[in-house]
């Protein structure tokens, strides 16, 4: 999967493939946040921005007989130009994505290109519509078939199913086959999960508070309106933060795939915070120091554990394999030990099938990384450091399923120019399997601190 923007931000032009591991490095203001929350909305949305057309006489067929067949294959055909009618779609959605004026993103462009050459169509699908009492109709496809077969379940007459949702909902299950493959469900973790950790009692308050209005005022009002008003500053990803920190008490009674196969990576995860969270019955959050008899609100607790939150509910009640977990500057508030423990954690997820992108500012959690990919080779002495350096094998990692990329202004040849120029955009860093990552913009940083220190130390002589 490769992401190709302009004028998007502080991006003129840039592009980006998605690996296992996705990093973006760099300055303040260079552009990081703006290509990660553009590739969230992307995959968070997608489904309302693509269109497929049922064609009506099909819908005919199903009502009057019961049960219709669509040869998925021709919908295969059309795969590439659904996907460049749905980016065009999307692009027009940015401003409200990001919150943020229109004229921000009048010359912005946001494409995505998919290995549509390789779509495979061997996994069954099973959907069904109805209420808690009947069901009306199912929509199935075989294992290694071409065809998906709807068919009405209840006699037509008796329930009338208006034919644009029975559109819509063929049309969406199209989709979901035809590219849920590429496209990873995302979860996100943006730079401010912290501010909505720690107010989450007044965000629940406000809603009860503006609930009750709606129960007072004219019946004529819209809810969802209503509701949703007071989030139309945030960007999407900073609102799904919000929903998901508002809705813990329902989340914390799910079991993810991790929770139920791999507790190990929770207890790993436990290590990080130094305990453990709870929801009460009565919707209160508490975070659990290890070995101590106290529970602790989030006001009480540590920026680290705060941080962390999300990420935490994520992994014990939500994680799937096939995902991808978006985390803005994993490193926030955590100690430099805490950093090199959440990298080892991302390789471990990775390893489970759980594609991560991040951004980051912290050199730790990339020599971490290169440590984890240059023991990640078959030589006696390095299994003898990993043991005693008490690394496992299954948080070691591969070079080719790590994506390294600088954001910083480079000279690059913009689209209908034959000459490069000097503008922001994103730059592939070099990825050893034997050395690692060779993120230059830390490196920089790192040699200009080195030289001053030993002139400090040596230029008296």
């Amino acid at each position: 999967m490769k992401i190709k923007v302009k004028n998007l931000g502080a991006l003129k032009q840039a592009e980006f493939t998605l690996g296992d591991l996705t990093i973006i490095c760099g300055c303040n203001n260079t552009g990081k946040t703006y290509a990660t929350y553009a590739l969230f909305g992307f995959l968070y949305t997608w489904r309302r921005m693509f269109s497929i057309q049922i064609p009506s006489e099909k819908i005919d067929q199903l009502l009057a007989d019961g049960v219709m067949r669509l040869d998925i294959q021709e919908y295969v055909k059309q795969s590439e130009n659904i996907l460049n009618q749905g980016c065009r779609a999307y692009t027009q959605q940015l401003p409200k994505i990001f919150a943020a004026a229109s004229e921000r993103f009048k010359t912005t462009d946001f494409v995505v290109n998919l290995d549509i050459e390789n779509i495979q169509l061997v996994n069954s699908y099973e959907g069904e519509l109805g209420s808690s009492e009947v069901s009306l109709f199912s929509i199935n496809k075989s294992k290694d078939s071409t065809d998906l077969v709807v068919t009405l379940l209840v006699e037509e007459q008796k329930f009338k199913i208006p034919t644009d949702v029975l559109e819509r909902i063929i049309a969406d299950a199209l989709k979901d086959i035809i590219f849920n493959q590429f496209l990873p469900r995302p979860f996100i973790a943006s730079a401010e999960r912290t501010g909505a950790a720690i107010f989450r009692k007044e965000l629940n308050f406000a809603r009860n508070r503006l609930l009750e209005k709606i129960r007072q005022s004219d019946k004529n009002i819209d809810p969802m309106e209503l509701l949703l008003k007071d989030y139309d500053d945030y960007a999407l990803p900073i609102k799904t933060n919000v929903d998901f920190t508002r809705k813990l008490e329902t989340i914390a009674k799910k079991s993810s795939f991790i929770s139920e196969n791999y507790p190990d990576v929770l207890a790993d995860f436990a290590d990080i915070i130094g305990g453990e969270y709870t929801v009460t019955r009565n919707d209160e959050l508490y975070y659990v120091p290890k070995g101590k008899r106290v529970k602790l609100s989030m006001d009480e607790s540590s920026s680290a554990v705060r941080s962390l939150l999300n990420i935490g509910f994520y992994l014990r009640h939500e994680a799937q394999s096939g995902d991808l977990l978006m985390v803005d500057e994993p490193e926030l508030n955590l100690h430099p030990e805490n950093q090199r423990r959440l990298a080892r954690l991302f390789a471990r997820l990775i390893n489970l099938g759980i594609k991560i992108f991040i951004t980051t500012h912290s050199d730790y959690i990339i020599k971490e990384l290169n440590t984890l990919i240059m023991l990640n080779h078959d030589k006696p002495h390095l299994k003898r450091i990993a043991e005693a350096e008490g690394y496992r094998q299954e948080e070691l990692i591969s070079a080719e399923k790590i994506k390294v990329y600088i954001a910083e202004e480079a000279s690059i040849i913009l689209e209908g120019k034959t000459k490069k120029q000097k503008c922001q955009t994103l730059t592939s860093a070099d990825i050893d399997p034997e050395l690692g990552i060779a993120a230059r913009s830390f490196d920089k940083t790192i040699e200009t601190m080195n030289r001053i220190q030993e002139a400090i130390i040596w230029s008296e002589e």
